[in-house]
């Protein structure tokens, strides 16, 4: 059974009334792949500007169990910042971009930051669930750092870098499929350009020992920077949007509270348009660890009661004017969360 939440929201894409931007997808915590270490509880809060989350693990082995614990961002293109349509941090030169904090057992974990860079590439059945979101594509770090390209999203470095190279390096950069050179047409005014074809992965992770049969208590949050824009629907929903309705479970109910959210309070002269935030969370590296999630509960917070929020899933139940909560035991996820909330355009 898919259950929608009432206010709904949508997110779409329509070629007259889309104004969006990009964002990061909200992901957990990966240990490679464990058959010693089960995540007995997630508490998980997602929000339009935060995430976090409380983890109960336990050791279910007569041995201690050391690894490394990693959280990573989902891949964000090097030139995001050129096309300035990512919910990004305005100085891309930090190496933290959502101010990722972690502690053990109440205790302040130092946190490691390190960045790869990949070429982007299809999901591989069959893959390791850790290894495809820990390095999801083609791992080119080692060619950027012969290259002498640094590891950063400040994409006016890396440009002017690159326009810099003689002959010998740019082809190198095309031949590994990282960069597209352009000549430019002086008669028009238009410079030389250069594009890259890379993204960064920031991954945040520390060495964690599980004692032998022991419990040991993780808890992390970061700043959620999801995609989002203008937003605009109707009912009942146009061609384009069929796939926005099966995605996100949009009944006719839910149609009609949409529009009925974003209608435009001064009259339809002036658009009945709103804002949307597409947030992604990928529950399936919980899949990495020993087992399912004993006890899993999710708490979504709209924000603010006007505004409208949709998700399919089952027992969902509204637990205040802006919090919805679903509870499962032994619960194994088959695929990732898409949360989507409009508000609208007058928020007085």
């Amino acid at each position: 059974m898919r259950l929608t939440l009432f206010p709904v929201l949508l997110l779409a894409a329509p070629a007259l009334a889309n104004d969006g931007f990009g964002g990061l997808s909200a992901t957990g915590l990966t240990f490679g792949q464990t058959d010693a270490v089960a995540m007995e509880e997630e508490n998980l809060f997602i929000g339009i500007d935060t995430v976090a989350v409380d983890y109960v693990f336990r050791n279910t082995t007569d041995k201690d169990v050391t690894g490394e614990v990693i959280f990573p961002l989902p891949p964000v293109a090097v030139w995001s910042g050129y096309e300035a349509m990512m919910n990004l941090p305005e100085d891309l030169t930090q190496p933290d971009l959502v101010g990722f904090t972690a502690t053990v057992d109440g205790q302040p974990v130092d946190v490691t930051i390190d960045r790869i860079a990949v070429v982007e590439e299809p999901w591989v059945e069959g893959r390791p669930l850790a290894a495809q979101y820990d390095t999801p594509g083609r791992d080119v770090t080692a060619a950027l750092e012969r290259l002498g390209i640094p590891l950063t999203l400040d994409f006016a470095t890396v440009r002017d870098l690159l326009l810099s190279f003689p002959e010998d390096k740019r082809n190198e950069l095309a031949a590994l499929g990282l960069a597209e050179y352009y000549e430019g047409d002086p008669a028009n005014d238009i410079p030389p350009d250069v594009w890259g074809a890379w993204s960064i992965v920031t991954r945040y992770h520390w060495t964690q020992t599980f004692p032998a049969e022991k419990v040991v208590k993780v808890s992390h949050s970061y700043t959620n920077r999801p995609p989002g824009g203008l937003f605009y629907w109707t009912d009942p929903p146009e061609e384009y949007q069929a796939y926005l309705k099966d995605m996100y479970c949009i009944d006719a109910g839910t149609s009609k509270a949409i529009v009925k959210a974003l209608k435009n309070p001064q009259g339809t002269e002036f658009g009945d348009y709103g804002t949307s935030w597409n947030i992604s969370y990928v529950l399936r590296t919980a899949n990495s660890w020993a087992g399912p999630i004993g006890r899993f509960t999710l708490t979504l917070d709209k924000g603010d009661p006007r505004n409208v929020i949709s998700l399919c899933a089952e027992g969902v139940r509204k637990t205040g004017p802006t919090t919805f909560v679903i509870e499962k035991t032994n619960y194994t996820p088959e695929r990732d969360l898409e949360v989507l909330i409009v508000q609208p355009m007058s928020q007085d």
